[in-house]
């Protein structure tokens, strides 16, 4: 059975300052709850990289994982703004998000560019949670399968038998916009991703996690996850409020 991963991300939101008693609150709520067993799901933060030390001395006191939002694929070099692999590693670091509709949509990354940085984390010992989704002209032109073919087989032609990494279904149109795909929406698309990884990777697919993002909220959680290919939840708006995001937690 997969292990549950219910991810937060921060985005460009709060403040340094906020970090530890952001941490506090949350630790304080998961373990006010006897119903949440800590070793059987695991919390994960992607925060701000100017947070990430803070966030990670906070982090590992309460048993949660802490991430960056971005990588580049290249281990040093004149990348003014960028945050390379050893730099996360030398923090004691080991998870970072990869391919988030917004990095690709107002930066640039592309199928190839989020591919080369699956690999290089991977090599280098880091977990990736790549992202993936469609638009919503994509759904309604009928593309969603096409695009989450093509986003998924562009990562696994570079990471082949090493694909050790958590996939993110983030249908674009879902993303801060209130709307959730239905349950059934999200377990048709995470089924298909799955199938994909069968295709390649044979019965090493069963172990890998894919979690659904878009609008995710205590309130939606449950059904999301009663779906069998629904492997926890990568939450945005909803994470910056910590009793709300321990209530997802609670709810996983």
């Amino acid at each position: 059975m997969r292990k549950p991963m219910i991810a937060g991300n921060w985005k460009m939101n709060l403040l340094y300052s906020k970090v530890p008693e952001y941490l506090q609150t949350l630790n304080r709520e998961l373990a006010a709850n006897s119903r949440i067993r800590r070793d059987a799901v695991d919390v994960l933060l992607a925060v701000p990289a100017p947070f990430l030390g803070l966030a990670r001395e906070y982090g590992e006191k309460h048993g949660i994982l802490i991430a960056a939002q971005t990588i580049h694929e290249k281990p040093e070099g004149a990348f003014t703004g960028e945050l390379s692999i050893p730099m996360l590693k030398d923090l004691g670091l080991r998870w970072t998000l990869i391919g988030h509709s917004e990095r690709r949509q107002y930066y640039n990354e592309t199928d190839a560019s989020v591919a080369a940085k699956a690999k290089a984390c991977l090599d280098q010992g880091i977990n990736p949670i790549v992202c993936v989704g469609e638009t919503r002209a994509e759904r309604e032109g009928g593309q969603t399968e096409a695009v989450l073919k093509r986003q998924v087989e562009a990562v696994l032609r570079e990471t082949g038998a090493a694909s050790n990494f958590v996939i993110a279904y983030e249908p674009v149109w879902a993303i801060g916009t209130g709307l959730t795909a239905t349950d059934e929406q999200a377990q048709e698309a995470h089924a298909f991703i799955r199938g994909i990884l069968r295709q390649k990777l044979g019965g090493a697919a069963e172990a890998l996690r894919i979690l659904y993002g878009g609008s995710v909220k205590s309130s939606n959680i449950k059904g999301l996850m009663k779906q069998p290919d629904v492997d926890g939840a990568l939450v945005g708006g909803a994470s910056l409020d910590p009793v709300e995001f321990a209530r997802i937690v609670d709810c996983q």
